[in-house]
């Protein structure tokens, strides 16, 4: 370091270890001016850190890290991980596509592929809560589409979240009236909830758009039924059975409301047909079992 002035002051007689302890006082000044800058993260560093970190309280700071979906990693060089996904996912891996797919997004945050990718397998893989997020991400990048909120829509449902599924498929109601699924979404959310006479009205307008949505009619006698209507109940229940002959718990809710209106062969006849189309369904087989029992006692003097 070049200090003229401080030479200049002192001469050859002062002693040497003044002349150390100054040049000693001068490093340590230049070395304190260097410290804020070697200390500062790089920009980068700062925007990945810091806005994660102010959104969330520091207690559940982990449990809501484990939700997110993009996945932060560190590569040498640039991945595939779209490609690793479709390869793991062929080969029954269904995790690891998923962690592929979410280390996707970390790299990219509008990856489309990425996005449904996780909306798909979430569930199947156990991890519906990602194919939660994912779907609403898609449904947010896609304003006019109500697909993906149908989807998160049943997820939430499964969840047993009705109060976010009943608001999630009215917006999907809202982007399109006129499908009926839309409908037929939102009035399954209502019935989840116990909102009997909501998820009436919104099953009656799904089947009124499509008359032969037999899953529509299905909910809409089910729905009937818990409201005490049993006649209109068995009308929708004996539409939906034509429609879906080979869904076994359609034929256990007609066998529910036959019961009901006091027509016990009709009863039996249904619940034979929910347990020879599904053997492990174990409330068509209670039913069942129950209807032989009241028929065999009816037969006694």
């Amino acid at each position: 370091m070049d200090i003229p002035a401080l030479e200049g002051t002192v001469t050859h007689r002062a002693p040497s270890y003044l002349l150390l302890s100054v040049l000693a006082v001068l490093a340590l000044a230049s070395q304190h001016q260097l410290e804020p800058a070697s200390l500062a993260p790089p920009p980068a560093e700062l925007a990945l850190t810091s806005a994660p970190q102010a959104a969330v309280e520091p207690e559940v700071l982990p449990e809501e890290l484990s939700e997110e979906l993009p996945l932060a990693h560190e590569h040498l060089s640039r991945v595939n991980h779209l490609a690793r996904a479709r390869t793991l996912r062929a080969l029954g891996d269904l995790p690891g596509a998923l962690t592929e797919c979410r280390r996707a997004l970390h790299d990219e945050h509008e990856n489309i592929e990425a996005l449904k990718t996780i909306g798909r397998l979430g569930a199947l893989a156990g991890q519906t809560r990602l194919a939660v997020l994912a779907l609403g991400e898609l449904g947010r990048l896609d304003p006019d589409e109500p697909g993906p909120l149908l989807q998160q829509a049943r997820l939430l449902v499964s969840l047993g979240e009705y109060a976010d599924a009943i608001l999630v498929a009215e917006q999907a109601v809202e982007r399109d009236p006129e499908e009926p699924e839309a409908y037929q979404v939102l009035g399954r959310a209502h019935l989840a909830a116990g909102h009997l006479s909501e998820a009436i009205l919104r099953l009656q307008q799904s089947v009124h758009l499509a008359p032969e949505h037999g899953y529509a009619l299905n909910n809409l006698g089910l729905a009937l039924l818990r409201a005490n209507q049993n006649a209109q109940a068995a009308e929708a229940l004996e539409r939906a059975a034509v429609l879906l002959p080979h869904v076994a718990y359609v034929h256990n809710n007609l066998g529910v409301v036959y019961e009901r209106l006091g027509r016990p062969q009709q009863a039996q006849e249904a619940y034979a047909t929910a347990t020879r189309l599904s053997p492990r369904y174990v409330q068509a087989r209670v039913n069942a079992d129950r209807m032989s029992k009241v028929a065999s006692l009816g037969a006694l003097p």
